[in-house]
């Protein structure tokens, strides 16, 4: 591990190459805000999926990655004079300061449940007009639906506990098995997922972060099916569903 004095070391060596970069490059003087976003949203989800793997040397690799994008955005900024990373880092510690008053101020909490209800109501005091406001409109649906239910919970809006939850489920469940006409099942289908996201979230769990750790199992499991079936000279498609379902499970038993 590094010292305080090296890791700033780094990081201004990382600046120094920023300006540099910007400065010599062809392809990086080129970029823009517009430019770098697409790319961003792709690092990110590398190191999203780093992070599911949990390979620790691959989120290393991803978060330098992001951090390169942070720093450019800034360099972009101090160019056309809005900002640079020294103000983007001063107005996230003044943030962090404001809505930590419980370490930084006279506030008092019991918990972490407290804390979270806290930082909403700092956040409409910060000129927010409503607790959905920051729910970015580009997030995909299941992590959406997530950040909406954590955030309305942070002013109590709530179900008193997991099990009202399910009873919700059920509720939604029957709402979509007795509608008939298809863009109004499409929207009761929506309830059961939101429903369902909102039971995760109650027990703690994430239901995005859930159904990619099954997509991982499953993309694996059907590739050492098609394995096997190479194995034994097969082809899938000339195989009947009943054949595939004992490859499906041979690939499961050597899991």
């Amino acid at each position: 591990m590094t010292s305080r004095q090296e890791q700033l070391d780094h990081f201004n060596q990382l600046l120094d190459i920023m300006e540099e970069l910007r400065e010599k490059c062809p392809w990086d003087k080129k970029q823009t805000l517009e430019t770098l976003r697409p790319l961003t949203l792709e690092e990110t989800y590398e190191l999203s999926d780093a992070i599911i793997s949990k390979d620790l040397q691959e989120i290393k690799k991803e978060l330098g990655d992001v951090l390169l994008h942070l720093v450019f955005y800034s360099k972009i900024g101090s160019e056309e004079n809005t900002f640079d990373i020294g103000e983007v880092i001063k107005s996230l510690n003044e943030k962090l300061i404001f809505r930590h008053p419980h370490i930084y101020g006279d506030v008092e909490v019991k918990d972490e449940e407290e804390v979270k209800q806290n930082w909403e109501k700092l956040k409409l005091k910060e000129g927010n007009k409503s607790v959905l406001g920051g729910v970015p409109k580009s997030l995909s649906a299941l992590i959406k639906a997530h950040r909406i239910q954590d955030k309305v919970k942070g002013i109590g809006f709530e179900f008193q506990n997991p099990e009202d939850a399910w009873k919700k489920i059920e509720e939604e469940l029957e709402e979509f098995h007795s509608e008939i006409e298809l863009d109004k099942k499409e929207m009761e289908l929506g309830d059961v997922f939101f429903s369902l996201i909102n039971y995760a979230r109650m027990n703690g769990l994430n239901a995005d972060s859930a159904l990619e750790k099954t997509n991982k199992k499953l993309i694996s499991r059907f590739q050492n099916m098609e394995n096997l079936a190479t194995d034994k000279n097969l082809k899938l498609q000339d195989l009947s569903l009943e054949k595939m379902d004992e490859l499906w499970e041979e690939a499961k038993r050597n899991e």
